[in-house]
């Protein structure tokens, strides 16, 4: 507990300063970065040994943020695409039959689901910015809260079991703590902002993205339980303290951002 406290202090004034202070392009910066990380995580655990393929795979992901935050050009895209596939199938020709297809596939697939859903954020960070400093922080501060708010209520109050073979430890009443969690957070949320952004706020889509946001954090964090209960592993690494790795600390955010994006469209709930 004491590690991750630890890194909490250090780690979310960072992400404050990278997300309101600085400018934006250390968005997709940071974004990029946890998007690397978070691959090398994902392809060490699906048994990914081949050290090139899996560089090719991280500098894929490196990219998306880049290239979301340049205009997501369809042809750049395409050039892209087309390097990697000839640099991947070039080393298993090279191989001998040693690298494994599907293996190859699952990194790719990992390498675009990690850093095109959080490159979300890279999306919401391009705004108008009235909007922007509304809209940032919310897909990063609602999942963390929404962990935070399940861990503390099963702590306390679990009996129930949600899903023993996934997460022996989550339980019905903590993922109720944890909707509960999301949708308080999106209410202060929004009180704060009405101040600080001098915005108008709809605290009924507020609340919206806090029930919403609160169940595909939770769909998020079993997900990424499920791929490490399939590799028979406990975490996805150790560059966390008290957390693990990147993926075990944003496999939430990675479906949330997504999730708050849209709703930003569908729903506004902040406006000039």
């Amino acid at each position: 507990m004491k590690n991750r406290i630890l890194v909490a202090c250090v780690g979310v004034p960072l992400i404050l300063v990278v997300l309101f202070l600085l400018p934006k392009p250390f968005t997709p910066t940071l974004i990029a970065v946890l998007a690397a990380v978070g691959t090398y995580e994902a392809l060490r655990a699906i048994g990914m040994n081949h050290p090139r393929i899996a560089l090719y795979t991280a500098i894929l992901a490196i990219v998306i943020p880049f290239w979301v935050y340049a205009g997501e050009s369809r042809y750049a895209a395409l050039a892209a695409l087309l390097v990697y596939l000839i640099l991947v199938f070039a080393e298993a020709f090279a191989s001998g039959f040693r690298v494994k297809i599907d293996r190859v596939g699952a990194g790719f697939f990992f390498a675009f689901v990690i850093s095109y859903c959080l490159s979300s954020v890279v999306r919401i960070g391009m705004m108008e910015d009235q909007m922007r400093l509304s809209y940032i922080l919310l897909p990063i501060a609602l999942p963390f809260v929404a962990d935070a708010a399940a861990m503390i209520t099963g702590m306390f109050l679990g009996k129930h079991k949600l899903t023993p073979n996934l997460s022996p430890k989550k339980t019905v009443e903590g993922a109720i703590g944890g909707l509960v969690g999301a949708v308080v957070l999106c209410i202060v949320y929004g009180i704060a902002f009405h101040f600080i952004a001098k915005v108008d706020v709809n605290y009924y889509f507020l609340a919206v993205y806090g029930i919403l946001g609160g169940v595909i954090s939770e769909v998020g964090d079993l997900a990424f339980s499920y791929i490490k209960r399939t590799r028979k592993i406990k975490d996805f690494g150790h560059v966390l303290p008290g957390h693990g790795g990147v993926l075990d600390r944003f496999d939430s955010v990675i479906f949330c951002a997504p999730l708050i994006e849209l709703l930003i469209h569908w729903l506004p709930a902040f406006s000039a």
